[in-house]
């Protein structure tokens, strides 16, 4: 019966104005129903949580609160988690997008049997392994460029990547990140024997290199754009990796490096012919980016870093970083999470 009225509306010029309203009926749910399931994944929040309604909305996002754009914690599993989990044989791990050049953070090092890669960011991967799969060796590590660390999440060649990657709003609107997990800032390396002091107007006809797609070339763009940086400043020197700036930096092709604070001292205990120049000139955190779509991974990743904030980040820091960074440092303190509330 309700059929045969629907074919009856939709006869004639009438016809028309019943179609539009069914369609607009079908779009609302369609646009509802996200909301609804990602409400139905929310669990329970181990944090302060700020106003807004899903990650997805990096139109009203400022870098200052980027690192405040994820999920509160949950515990469930869900599409994406399961998908992992159901990968068998050799095949079920996770598989991480990270570097292998960087010092301390994620770099394959050439002194341990098979060449093993270590560090801050491979520490945490494995934990997140272990809490998914229930083995912290159930991971596959690929190692990704700075510059295809979204792509490679976009394409599916990755979970996830833990890479000190910067939680920035141009990021939130291609890829999901977790709450942070390290704070840092943008810093200057260049030799000790160098008139470079800072980011400052000593940067004046020096060459810059900075790695292809990361948050401090957008920097000196920026800020050379609007008269921050001397208008002299070179900073066409872009790479796809950070360790290659130091090997530019050594070779003489380049007058400085910037880069993360947090590289720039690793870099720095390579080559002891190089420091840190002034003051961190930013304030920037890393979070692990996944899949825009990744809610219940997004969730399981919070809780996770839940529990490594409490056991296991520290011992982590001291481990890799405490030397460089000292042990009484800003960063030497995991920074405080802060989440979205389901609106």
């Amino acid at each position: 019966m309700y059929a045969a009225r629907a074919r009856a509306l939709l006869r004639g010029w009438g016809g028309v104005g019943a179609m539009a309203v069914l369609c607009a009926l079908a779009l609302a749910f369609v646009l509802l129903l996200p909301r609804t399931q990602a409400a139905q994944q929310a669990g329970s929040a181990s944090g302060p949580e700020v106003a807004g309604a899903d990650q997805a909305r990096a139109d009203s996002c400022k870098d200052a609160d980027a690192q405040k754009q994820t999920l509160s914690p949950s515990d469930a599993d869900g599409p994406t988690i399961d998908a992992i989990k159901a990968r068998t044989g050799a095949k079920r791990k996770l598989v991480v997008g990270v570097d292998q050049n960087s010092y301390h953070w994620g770099y394959r090092n050439p002194n341990t049997e098979g060449a093993e890669l270590e560090g801050f960011d491979i520490d945490l991967a494995h934990r997140i392994a272990q809490d998914i799969l229930g083995d912290a060796d159930a991971v596959q590590f690929k190692a990704i460029p700075t510059s295809q660390r979204i792509s490679a999440i976009q394409d599916g060649r990755v979970d996830m990547v833990v890479r000190t990657m910067t939680i920035t709003c141009e990021r939130l609107a291609d890829v999901a990140f977790s709450a942070p997990y390290f704070k840092t800032g943008q810093q200057v390396l260049a030799p000790k024997s160098s008139s470079i002091t800072g980011y400052n107007t000593t940067l004046a006809h020096k060459k810059i290199c900075t790695a292809s797609g990361s948050t401090a070339y957008g920097k000196l763009k920026s800020d050379r754009d609007t008269g921050g940086l001397p208008s002299s400043t070179d900073i066409s020197t872009t790479v796809p990796n950070q360790l290659d700036c130091l090997v530019r930096l050594q070779l003489g092709e380049v007058d400085a490096v910037v880069t993360d604070g947090a590289l720039a001292a690793s870099q720095a205990a390579q080559d002891p012919t190089v420091e840190l120049k002034g003051q961190a000139f930013t304030t920037e955190y890393y979070g692990v980016a996944m899949k825009k779509d990744a809610t219940d991974l997004v969730r399981r990743v919070n809780r996770i870093l839940v529990g490594y904030r409490a056991s296991g980040w520290q011992a982590s820091y001291d481990t890799w970083l405490s030397a460089t960074l000292g042990k009484d440092s800003g960063p030497s303190k995991p920074p405080a999470p802060q989440y979205l509330r389901a609106s």
